[in-house]
């Protein structure tokens, strides 16, 4: 289970206030407590180093907070790093967009993956 509890307390009256307390507690999060393995559309594996994320959108009522966002990462081709294995391991952008659901006051969230339009 997530928890971004100075996110849920975040006021609704201003969006800047609560997109940088967003991001601060997103980065801290461990990568692989997000769906970055399931939204990658060219490596094999995801990276969570670099994570970086652009709110959409977001609602704040008594009871959540809904944040819609873009999350760009890197992945890689993961060859069997032999030798003379002919993969290079180079870095991969990458883009998903998610949303956060999180429950005030606590802070206990739910993030799922949305579906991409391409």
């Amino acid at each position: 289970m997530l928890y971004l509890p100075q996110t849920a307390r975040a006021e609704p009256g201003n969006p800047g206030e609560l997109e940088a307390i967003f991001k601060a507690e997103l980065a801290a999060l461990p990568a692989d407590d997000l769906p970055l393995q399931q939204g990658m559309a060219h490596g094999s594996v995801a990276k969570g180093d670099a994570l970086s994320a652009m709110v959409i959108g977001s609602e704040i009522d008594s009871s959540q907070v809904r944040i819609r966002a873009g999350l760009f990462f890197a992945s890689v081709v993961a060859g069997c790093a032999c030798t003379n294995d002919p993969t290079p391991m180079n870095d991969e952008s990458e883009y998903c967009e998610v949303e956060f659901v999180i429950e005030r006051p606590g802070g206990a969230a739910r993030v799922r993956l949305l579906e991409s339009d391409g």
